[in-house]
């Protein structure tokens, strides 16, 4: 018996003409059988099964790519692209691979991108783009747009979008991002106004859900292993040295956990989904003294989110938020750093130790892009181009199990990708560390 799929269905333009898609006339194309993309194509959402269980539903969804037929006449489409938020790898490479994709693919000549975020939309002039001046825009970090937190004015950006005749805009951006550009779907639905929206998730923690991993976070685990190497040279260096690095990571603990695993370096990581403890038995403070005792010498990796609970604040602190409405967060690393040293000059007065602290936050998230992290963005541009043309509107594009499908822009805005503690991976973590189970020894 046939199991039953459930498909994710997408919203769409409506009483817009279909007309042939130019990529037909394309001489680098010649689409042949299986080159279009059709509605019972579709993603599946869990490829993996026990078949000893009774089957359940599968959630799928449509897959992405070019359709036979589009909604837009390429003349009359003017695009407008914004980046938002924190700087990632990889921002350059999506705005240009979606110029360079609107222009050559289906013969957009009108695209704009909107500079500082939501905020240019209602503050600051457009700036024309083409192939030609996004040429070597891959190849640079940041943002040649650049971006900015804050200044959602729904009102103010849809009115925006009205007023300069858009009907195709580009979001890139993370989670707060992504809720923003839900809000902005919605009052262009509301307003009856045929644009359509898409979203392109952006986020170096890769906590997006849904997507197998958001852009830049390939870039990002390669980098931070050359923090992790050189706290290894400091502590290694140092009579009782330990090598302090806090990596990225708001509510996930992605970079960190993978920047673990490859690094083979780290003798303890610690992300937001953990709980921990400092002294007693089991704690950390335990931990290290005998990893010194043993080795001379130790790595420690910390989220930035981690361990946040336990941070002495005073009560502006507990109150300060960012543009973006999120907890300030205090800096994880610095409070380690010194509660290391009084732990240390507590219980070992007379004995050296050295904490080399370094945090590559801003290191990371500034360079450009890997070529894995290239490759990806170009993919993802393109398959927003092409879900767009073809008159879907309020999606992302992503891959789900390595194949690249059109998700409702809601369910990712909703959605958080966090690190599960229960799986096989973090307990490779902890095989490779050999650090303590402190949740276990918390409960006990």
């Amino acid at each position: 018996m046939a199991e039953a799929i459930i498909i994710k269905n997408l919203p769409s333009l409506t009483n817009l003409h279909q007309r042939r898609n130019p990529l037909e006339e394309n001489p680098f194309f010649h689409p042949s059988r299986g080159f279009y993309i059709t509605p019972s194509d579709v993603i599946l959402s869990q490829v993996v099964h026990d078949l000893s269980s009774a089957s359940q539903p599968q959630i799928a969804y449509h897959r992405a790519g070019p359709r036979r037929e589009i909604v837009y006449e390429p003349s009359s489409v003017k695009a407008a692209i914004v980046t938002c938020g924190g700087l990632c790898p990889g921002m350059n490479t999506v705005i240009r691979e979606l110029v360079v994709g609107l222009w050559d693919l289906y013969g957009v000549r009108e695209i704009y991108g909107i500079p500082a975020g939501y905020r240019g939309f209602y503050s600051m002039e457009a700036v024309e783009l083409n192939p030609k001046l996004v040429h070597n825009w891959h190849k640079k970090g940041g943002t040649v747009l650049a971006t900015s937190r804050g200044g959602f004015d729904l009102g103010k950006i849809v009115d925006a979008i009205e007023h300069n005749g858009y009907n195709q805009v580009y979001i890139i951006g993370g989670d707060g991002t992504m809720r923003g550009a839900v809000k902005i779907f919605d009052e262009v639905s509301r307003r009856k106004l045929k644009v359509g929206i898409t979203g392109i998730p952006k986020t170096v923690d890769n906590d997006v859900g849904i997507i197998d991993r958001s852009f830049g976070f390939q870039t990002a685990v390669e980098m931070a292993q050359e923090a992790i190497s050189a706290a290894h040279v400091e502590a290694e260096s140092a009579v009782n040295g330990i090598g302090l690095v806090k990596l990225m990571g708001r509510s996930t603990g992605h970079i960190a956990l993978h920047a673990t695993l490859s690094s083979r370096d780290v003798d303890c990581c610690l992300i937001p989904e953990m709980v921990f403890y400092l002294d007693g038995k089991g704690g950390l403070f335990e931990f290290l003294e005998q990893r010194l005792r043993d080795n001379g010498h130790a790595v420690l990796v910390v989220a930035e989110g981690a361990g946040q609970e336990m941070i002495p604040r005073n009560e502006a602190q507990k109150q300060e938020r960012d543009e973006s409405g999120n907890l300030v967060f205090l800096d994880v690393g610095v409070w380690l750093k010194s509660a290391l040293k009084e732990w240390w000059e507590r219980e070992h007065p007379k004995e050296l130790f050295t904490v080399k602290y370094i945090d590559p936050t801003y290191m990371i998230r500034a360079v450009p892009a890997n070529a894995t992290d290239n490759l990806y963005c170009t993919l993802l541009a393109h398959s927003s181009i092409h879900g767009v043309m073809a008159g879907y509107t309020g999606f992302v594009s992503g891959p789900i199990n390595g194949n690249y499908a059109y998700i409702p822009l809601e369910e990712v805005a909703q959605t958080k990708n966090e690190v599960n503690t229960s799986d096989p991976k973090w307990a490779w973590v902890r095989s490779v560390t050999n650090q303590p189970g402190f949740e276990t020894n918390f409960k006990g």
